[in-house]
This record gives C-alpha cells, structure tokens and sequence, in this order.
C-alpha cells in the first residue's frame, strides 16, 4: 500500500508542481508522476537534510515532506525547461 500511496502522492505533487511551472499542457498525466516521484527523490537528497525534514520516499507524509517533495518537483521542472528552452515541444 505504501507504494500505491507514494504513487498517487507523487503524481499529485507533480501535477501542482506542472501547473505552478506553467508546463501541465506539455506533459501528460504519465510525466506528471514521473516529475512527483524523480522530484520527491531530488528534494529529499538535496532539499530534504538543509531543512531537517523527511520525505515521502521515507514513509513521512507530514506537511514538511510534501514541501520538499514539491519544492523538489519544481526544482526539476526548472532545469528541464532551461535544458529544453528553445526546442520545439
């Protein structure tokens, strides 16, 4: 259950993040939880031990770690637009 949950989390969080990056039209809902789950992992290595918080990837499904796990989302969805700026989409 815990990996149907972080699932569902993590597509939920990068769907939020693709709509805060103004980038939801682009991807699908395939992508949005591929962009949840690779941002939920980025944030809780980078983001995650400068703030002191658990991740989602840990099982902690507190407001802290869905914090970083978004912040981390959009993070990633910021270096792909500026590895991808230009191209046609």
């Amino acid at each position: 259950m815990n990996f149907i949950g972080w699932i569902i989390v993590g597509g939920l969080l990068g769907w939020i993040a693709s709509k805060v990056m103004n980038t939801d039209a682009q991807q699908g809902i395939f992508l949005n939880v591929v962009v949840g789950i690779i941002g939920a992992f980025l944030g809780g290595l980078v983001i995650a031990p400068l703030l002191g918080t658990g991740t989602i990837n840990d099982g902690d499904f507190s407001l802290g770690s869905l914090g970083v796990s978004f912040l981390g989302a959009v993070v990633l969805l910021a270096i792909a637009n500026l590895v991808f700026r230009g191209r046609a989409r």
